[in-house]
Protein backbone atom coordinates (compact mmCIF):
# COMPACT_ATOMS: atom_id res chain seq x y z
CA UNK A 1 0.00 0.00 0.00
CA UNK A 2 1.58 3.32 -0.53
CA UNK A 3 1.84 6.61 1.65
CA UNK A 4 -0.51 8.62 -0.14
CA UNK A 5 -3.10 5.73 -0.22
CA UNK A 6 -2.94 4.77 3.81
CA UNK A 7 -6.25 6.31 4.78
CA UNK A 8 -4.34 7.24 8.31
CA UNK A 9 -2.17 9.33 6.35
CA UNK A 10 -4.75 10.76 4.30
CA UNK A 11 -6.98 12.03 7.06
CA UNK A 12 -4.15 13.55 9.08
CA UNK A 13 -2.54 15.08 5.83
CA UNK A 14 -6.19 16.55 5.50
CA UNK A 15 -6.22 17.96 8.89
CA UNK A 16 -2.40 19.17 8.36
CA UNK A 17 -3.15 20.73 5.12
CA UNK A 18 -6.69 22.57 6.70
CA UNK A 19 -4.58 24.00 9.79
CA UNK A 20 -1.64 25.46 7.44
CA UNK A 21 -4.34 27.19 5.72
CA UNK A 22 -6.37 28.82 8.18
CA UNK A 23 -3.41 29.13 10.87
CA UNK A 24 -0.92 30.37 8.32
CA UNK A 25 -2.23 31.14 5.00
CA UNK A 26 -5.43 33.13 5.83
CA UNK A 27 -4.01 35.40 8.08
CA UNK A 28 -0.99 36.10 5.31
CA UNK A 29 -3.10 36.58 2.54
CA UNK A 30 -6.47 38.60 3.90
CA UNK A 31 -6.64 41.55 5.11
CA UNK A 32 -8.49 41.98 9.11
CA UNK A 33 -11.46 43.04 7.58
CA UNK A 34 -11.42 39.99 5.35
CA UNK A 35 -10.28 37.59 8.07
CA UNK A 36 -13.41 38.67 10.01
CA UNK A 37 -15.34 37.97 7.38
CA UNK A 38 -14.02 34.39 6.97
CA UNK A 39 -14.24 34.11 10.26
CA UNK A 40 -17.73 34.41 10.38
CA UNK A 41 -18.10 31.95 7.52
CA UNK A 42 -16.18 29.67 10.13
CA UNK A 43 -18.80 30.02 12.28
CA UNK A 44 -21.49 28.89 9.72
CA UNK A 45 -19.11 25.68 9.02
CA UNK A 46 -19.60 24.64 12.39
CA UNK A 47 -23.38 24.24 12.09
CA UNK A 48 -23.06 23.26 8.60
CA UNK A 49 -20.85 19.63 10.77
CA UNK A 50 -23.50 18.86 12.76
CA UNK A 51 -26.28 19.35 9.93
CA UNK A 52 -24.00 16.40 7.89
CA UNK A 53 -23.98 13.70 10.89
CA UNK A 54 -28.14 14.75 11.41
CA UNK A 55 -29.27 14.77 8.11
CA UNK A 56 -26.58 13.57 5.69
CA UNK A 57 -25.94 10.15 7.94
CA UNK A 58 -29.64 10.43 9.97
CA UNK A 59 -31.66 11.20 7.27
CA UNK A 60 -33.27 14.26 9.86
CA UNK A 61 -34.06 17.42 7.55
CA UNK A 62 -33.32 19.69 10.31
CA UNK A 63 -34.82 22.74 9.25
CA UNK A 64 -34.64 24.82 12.62
CA UNK A 65 -30.64 24.60 13.80
CA UNK A 66 -31.15 28.70 13.47
CA UNK A 67 -32.60 28.05 17.44
CA UNK A 68 -29.84 26.18 18.82
CA UNK A 69 -27.70 28.50 17.20
CA UNK A 70 -29.66 31.57 18.61
CA UNK A 71 -29.84 30.35 22.26
CA UNK A 72 -25.87 29.95 22.26
CA UNK A 73 -25.20 33.49 20.27
CA UNK A 74 -27.48 35.57 23.10
CA UNK A 75 -26.34 33.62 25.97
CA UNK A 76 -22.66 35.18 24.54
CA UNK A 77 -24.38 38.41 23.96
CA UNK A 78 -25.81 38.74 27.52
CA UNK A 79 -22.90 38.33 29.33
CA UNK A 80 -21.14 40.24 26.49
CA UNK A 81 -23.31 43.22 27.31
CA UNK A 82 -23.09 43.09 31.59
CA UNK A 83 -19.17 42.58 31.19
CA UNK A 84 -18.90 46.29 29.02
CA UNK A 85 -21.68 47.39 31.23
CA UNK A 86 -19.45 46.34 34.72
CA UNK A 87 -16.56 48.13 33.10
CA UNK A 88 -18.08 51.45 32.32
CA UNK A 89 -19.78 51.39 36.26
CA UNK A 90 -23.06 50.80 35.01
CA UNK A 91 -25.73 49.09 36.60
CA UNK A 92 -27.38 48.02 32.93
CA UNK A 93 -26.49 47.63 29.86
CA UNK A 94 -26.97 50.79 27.15
CA UNK A 95 -30.13 49.74 25.46
CA UNK A 96 -31.69 49.08 29.07
CA UNK A 97 -30.68 52.68 29.97
CA UNK A 98 -31.80 54.19 26.95
CA UNK A 99 -35.39 52.09 27.62
CA UNK A 100 -36.02 53.21 31.03
CA UNK A 101 -34.51 50.14 32.65
CA UNK A 102 -32.16 50.72 36.01
CA UNK A 103 -32.00 47.04 36.92
CA UNK A 104 -31.40 43.73 35.14
CA UNK A 105 -34.26 40.99 34.61
CA UNK A 106 -33.72 38.06 37.38
CA UNK A 107 -32.98 35.94 34.14
CA UNK A 108 -29.90 38.18 32.95
CA UNK A 109 -28.15 38.53 36.58
CA UNK A 110 -26.17 34.79 36.34
CA UNK A 111 -25.10 35.25 33.14
CA UNK A 112 -23.06 37.82 34.79
CA UNK A 113 -20.93 35.28 35.71
CA UNK A 114 -18.15 34.00 32.81
CA UNK A 115 -18.50 29.95 34.16
CA UNK A 116 -22.48 30.27 33.91
CA UNK A 117 -22.81 32.01 30.58
CA UNK A 118 -19.84 29.48 29.06
CA UNK A 119 -21.90 26.43 30.45
CA UNK A 120 -25.35 27.69 28.74
CA UNK A 121 -23.45 28.23 25.76
CA UNK A 122 -22.05 24.58 25.64
CA UNK A 123 -25.75 22.92 27.60
CA UNK A 124 -28.61 24.63 27.34
CA UNK A 125 -28.62 24.28 23.22
CA UNK A 126 -27.62 20.26 23.90
CA UNK A 127 -30.58 19.89 26.78
CA UNK A 128 -33.12 22.14 24.25
CA UNK A 129 -32.73 19.90 21.52
CA UNK A 130 -32.71 16.89 24.46
CA UNK A 131 -36.25 17.97 25.12
CA UNK A 132 -37.38 18.46 21.96
CA UNK A 133 -35.71 15.12 20.68
CA UNK A 134 -37.30 12.99 23.31
CA UNK A 135 -41.15 14.06 22.29
CA UNK A 136 -40.06 13.77 18.41
CA UNK A 137 -38.50 10.71 18.52
CA UNK A 138 -40.49 8.94 20.81
CA UNK A 139 -43.47 9.59 19.20
CA UNK A 140 -41.89 8.57 15.81
CA UNK A 141 -42.48 11.71 14.05
CA UNK A 142 -40.01 11.81 11.06
CA UNK A 143 -40.03 12.59 7.33
CA UNK A 144 -42.09 15.91 6.07
CA UNK A 145 -43.49 16.57 9.22
CA UNK A 146 -40.23 16.86 11.45
CA UNK A 147 -38.92 18.93 9.03
CA UNK A 148 -41.86 21.05 9.43
CA UNK A 149 -42.09 20.78 12.85
CA UNK A 150 -38.02 22.03 12.84
CA UNK A 151 -38.72 25.09 10.89
CA UNK A 152 -42.45 26.01 13.23
CA UNK A 153 -40.25 25.88 16.23
CA UNK A 154 -36.92 28.43 14.16
CA UNK A 155 -40.39 30.98 13.91
CA UNK A 156 -41.75 30.57 16.72
CA UNK A 157 -38.09 31.10 18.45
CA UNK A 158 -37.57 34.17 16.62
CA UNK A 159 -40.96 35.78 16.65
CA UNK A 160 -40.66 35.43 21.04
CA UNK A 161 -37.07 36.89 20.75
CA UNK A 162 -38.96 40.22 18.31
CA UNK A 163 -41.14 40.87 21.61
CA UNK A 164 -38.68 40.95 24.16
CA UNK A 165 -37.33 44.27 24.83
CA UNK A 166 -35.51 43.16 27.57
CA UNK A 167 -32.63 41.19 25.25
CA UNK A 168 -33.19 44.00 22.47
CA UNK A 169 -36.47 42.95 20.60
CA UNK A 170 -35.83 42.96 16.83
CA UNK A 171 -32.76 44.70 16.98
CA UNK A 172 -31.05 42.21 18.85
CA UNK A 173 -28.14 43.17 20.79
CA UNK A 174 -25.11 45.03 19.68
CA UNK A 175 -21.66 46.75 20.28
CA UNK A 176 -19.83 44.44 22.25
CA UNK A 177 -16.68 46.23 23.99
CA UNK A 178 -15.03 43.40 25.10
CA UNK A 179 -14.51 39.61 24.43
CA UNK A 180 -13.49 38.01 28.34
CA UNK A 181 -11.74 41.21 29.28
CA UNK A 182 -10.30 41.56 25.13
CA UNK A 183 -10.58 44.28 23.83
CA UNK A 184 -13.03 43.69 20.61
CA UNK A 185 -11.56 47.17 18.72
CA UNK A 186 -7.91 45.67 19.02
CA UNK A 187 -6.73 43.98 14.98
CA UNK A 188 -4.62 41.40 17.79
CA UNK A 189 -7.98 40.24 19.60
CA UNK A 190 -10.04 40.11 16.52
CA UNK A 191 -7.10 37.41 14.75
CA UNK A 192 -7.23 35.36 18.14
CA UNK A 193 -11.35 35.04 17.82
CA UNK A 194 -10.53 33.73 14.01
CA UNK A 195 -7.94 31.53 15.37
CA UNK A 196 -10.15 30.53 18.06
CA UNK A 197 -13.29 29.94 15.48
CA UNK A 198 -10.42 27.65 12.84
CA UNK A 199 -9.53 25.72 16.07
CA UNK A 200 -13.08 24.76 16.88
CA UNK A 201 -14.10 24.04 13.22
CA UNK A 202 -11.21 21.97 13.16
CA UNK A 203 -12.51 19.77 16.76
CA UNK A 204 -15.84 19.83 15.20
CA UNK A 205 -14.75 17.73 12.09
CA UNK A 206 -12.67 15.54 13.98
CA UNK A 207 -15.95 14.68 16.60
CA UNK A 208 -18.06 14.43 13.35
CA UNK A 209 -15.61 11.50 11.82
CA UNK A 210 -15.13 9.68 14.84
CA UNK A 211 -18.83 9.34 15.14
CA UNK A 212 -19.62 8.47 11.39
CA UNK A 213 -16.87 6.23 10.99
CA UNK A 214 -17.61 4.07 14.19
CA UNK A 215 -20.27 1.15 15.08
CA UNK A 216 -22.62 4.33 15.61
CA UNK A 217 -22.31 5.85 12.59
CA UNK A 218 -23.29 2.83 10.87
CA UNK A 219 -25.76 2.14 13.13
CA UNK A 220 -27.46 5.67 12.73
CA UNK A 221 -27.27 5.24 8.99
CA UNK A 222 -29.14 1.65 9.46
CA UNK A 223 -31.69 3.40 11.33
CA UNK A 224 -32.33 6.11 8.12
CA UNK A 225 -32.18 2.94 5.48
CA UNK A 226 -34.12 0.50 7.96
CA UNK A 227 -35.75 1.79 10.96
CA UNK A 228 -38.14 -0.47 11.45
CA UNK A 229 -35.52 -3.29 10.87
CA UNK A 230 -33.37 -2.01 13.40
CA UNK A 231 -36.11 -1.57 16.02
CA UNK A 232 -37.17 -5.45 15.69
CA UNK A 233 -33.19 -6.14 16.02
CA UNK A 234 -33.54 -4.82 19.77
CA UNK A 235 -32.57 -1.19 19.13
CA UNK A 236 -34.40 2.00 19.79
CA UNK A 237 -33.82 4.20 16.60
CA UNK A 238 -35.31 7.35 18.77
CA UNK A 239 -32.21 7.12 20.67
CA UNK A 240 -30.03 6.40 17.63
CA UNK A 241 -31.55 9.76 16.13
CA UNK A 242 -31.54 11.49 19.31
CA UNK A 243 -27.77 11.66 19.86
CA UNK A 244 -27.54 12.73 16.16
CA UNK A 245 -29.26 15.95 17.04
CA UNK A 246 -28.54 17.04 20.56
CA UNK A 247 -24.86 16.83 18.85
CA UNK A 248 -25.89 19.22 15.88
CA UNK A 249 -27.45 21.37 18.37
CA UNK A 250 -24.48 21.55 20.75
CA UNK A 251 -21.91 22.44 17.68
CA UNK A 252 -24.91 25.13 16.65
CA UNK A 253 -24.49 26.73 20.12
CA UNK A 254 -20.58 26.98 20.03
CA UNK A 255 -21.09 28.46 16.52
CA UNK A 256 -23.44 31.20 17.80
CA UNK A 257 -21.26 31.83 20.49
CA UNK A 258 -18.27 32.48 18.40
CA UNK A 259 -20.65 34.46 15.98
CA UNK A 260 -21.53 36.95 18.35
CA UNK A 261 -17.80 38.63 19.35
CA UNK A 262 -16.62 38.10 15.38
CA UNK A 263 -19.33 39.92 13.78
CA UNK A 264 -20.28 42.15 16.87
CA UNK A 265 -24.38 41.27 16.23
CA UNK A 266 -27.01 39.12 16.82
CA UNK A 267 -30.62 39.50 16.20
CA UNK A 268 -34.04 37.45 15.74
CA UNK A 269 -33.47 37.92 11.87
CA UNK A 270 -29.62 35.95 12.19
CA UNK A 271 -31.92 33.12 14.21
CA UNK A 272 -35.10 32.59 12.20
CA UNK A 273 -36.21 30.55 8.99
CA UNK A 274 -34.04 31.93 6.75
CA UNK A 275 -31.02 31.58 8.44
CA UNK A 276 -32.02 27.85 9.35
CA UNK A 277 -32.81 27.02 5.75
CA UNK A 278 -29.24 28.68 4.24
CA UNK A 279 -27.61 26.50 6.60
CA UNK A 280 -29.01 23.56 4.64
CA UNK A 281 -28.58 24.80 1.82
CA UNK A 282 -24.83 24.80 2.06
CA UNK A 283 -24.81 21.04 3.28
CA UNK A 284 -26.59 20.17 0.07
CA UNK A 285 -24.54 21.88 -2.04
CA UNK A 286 -21.53 20.95 -0.25
CA UNK A 287 -22.59 17.59 0.10
CA UNK A 288 -24.66 16.35 3.22
CA UNK A 289 -23.27 12.63 2.89
CA UNK A 290 -19.48 13.67 3.09
CA UNK A 291 -17.34 14.57 6.15
CA UNK A 292 -15.92 18.12 4.29
CA UNK A 293 -18.86 18.47 1.76
CA UNK A 294 -21.28 20.49 4.44
CA UNK A 295 -17.85 22.92 5.62
CA UNK A 296 -16.85 23.82 1.86
CA UNK A 297 -20.33 24.08 0.89
CA UNK A 298 -21.41 26.35 3.92
CA UNK A 299 -18.03 28.71 3.56
CA UNK A 300 -18.96 28.70 -0.62
CA UNK A 301 -22.44 29.88 -0.56
CA UNK A 302 -21.59 32.35 2.49
CA UNK A 303 -18.88 34.00 0.81
CA UNK A 304 -21.47 33.79 -2.28
CA UNK A 305 -24.10 35.53 -0.67
CA UNK A 306 -21.64 38.90 0.65
CA UNK A 307 -19.75 38.97 -2.57
CA UNK A 308 -22.76 38.64 -5.04
CA UNK A 309 -25.79 40.34 -2.59
CA UNK A 310 -23.44 43.57 -2.94
CA UNK A 311 -24.43 44.06 -6.58
CA UNK A 312 -27.58 42.29 -6.42
CA UNK A 313 -29.03 42.68 -2.97
CA UNK A 314 -32.12 41.83 -4.12
CA UNK A 315 -31.84 38.70 -6.27
CA UNK A 316 -29.31 36.44 -4.65
CA UNK A 317 -32.27 35.10 -2.64
CA UNK A 318 -33.87 33.95 -5.49
CA UNK A 319 -30.09 32.91 -6.76
CA UNK A 320 -29.79 30.83 -3.94
CA UNK A 321 -33.34 29.14 -3.75
CA UNK A 322 -32.96 28.53 -8.11
CA UNK A 323 -29.14 26.79 -6.59
CA UNK A 324 -31.15 24.59 -3.76
CA UNK A 325 -33.71 23.32 -6.09
CA UNK A 326 -31.20 22.70 -9.20
CA UNK A 327 -28.26 20.89 -6.59
CA UNK A 328 -31.47 18.72 -4.70
CA UNK A 329 -32.99 17.61 -8.11
CA UNK A 330 -30.37 16.86 -10.07
CA UNK A 331 -27.00 16.54 -8.34
CA UNK A 332 -28.35 14.80 -4.88
CA UNK A 333 -25.16 14.16 -3.67
CA UNK A 334 -24.02 17.63 -4.20
CA UNK A 335 -20.79 18.80 -5.25
CA UNK A 336 -18.30 16.55 -3.37
CA UNK A 337 -20.71 13.62 -5.41
CA UNK A 338 -20.26 15.31 -8.51
CA UNK A 339 -16.32 15.13 -8.18
CA UNK A 340 -16.42 11.64 -6.81
CA UNK A 341 -18.85 11.15 -10.24
CA UNK A 342 -16.17 12.69 -12.48
CA UNK A 343 -13.16 11.12 -10.93
CA UNK A 344 -14.75 7.91 -11.59
CA UNK A 345 -15.02 8.61 -15.36
CA UNK A 346 -11.89 10.34 -15.81
CA UNK A 347 -9.50 8.79 -18.47
CA UNK A 348 -7.73 5.73 -17.43
CA UNK A 349 -10.19 4.63 -14.49
CA UNK A 350 -11.43 1.17 -15.04
CA UNK A 351 -15.46 1.41 -16.12
CA UNK A 352 -17.50 -1.14 -14.40
CA UNK A 353 -18.00 -4.37 -16.30
CA UNK A 354 -22.02 -4.70 -15.39
CA UNK A 355 -24.47 -3.36 -13.23
CA UNK A 356 -23.30 -5.25 -10.53
CA UNK A 357 -19.89 -3.74 -10.76
CA UNK A 358 -21.25 0.08 -10.83
CA UNK A 359 -23.35 -0.69 -7.74
CA UNK A 360 -20.19 -1.63 -5.92
CA UNK A 361 -18.57 1.94 -6.52
CA UNK A 362 -21.31 3.94 -4.22
CA UNK A 363 -21.03 3.18 -0.09
CA UNK A 364 -22.31 -0.01 0.89
CA UNK A 365 -25.35 0.01 2.96
CA UNK A 366 -25.40 -1.17 6.64
CA UNK A 367 -25.78 -4.89 7.11
CA UNK A 368 -28.22 -4.77 10.11
CA UNK A 369 -28.40 -8.67 10.02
Amino acid sequence: MSVLTNPKVRVWGGFALAAVILFGVAPAALSDFRLGLLGKFLCFAIVAVGIGLAWGRGGMLTLGQGVFFGIGAYAMAMHLKIADAQLRGDAVPDFMQIAGMTELPGYWKPFASPVFALGAVLLLPALVALVLGLGVFKRRVKGAYFAILSQALAAAFAILLVGQQSIGGSNGLNRFRTFFGFNLADPANKRMLFFIAAAVLLLSVALIRQLMYSRYGELLVAVRDQEERVRFLGYDPANVKLVAYVVAAFLAGIAGALFVPIVGIISPADVGIVPSLAFLIGVAIGGRATLLGPVLGAIGVAWAQSAFSESFPSGWIYAQGLLFVVVVGFFPAGVAGLVMMLRRRRPGAQPPADATAATSARPEPVKVS
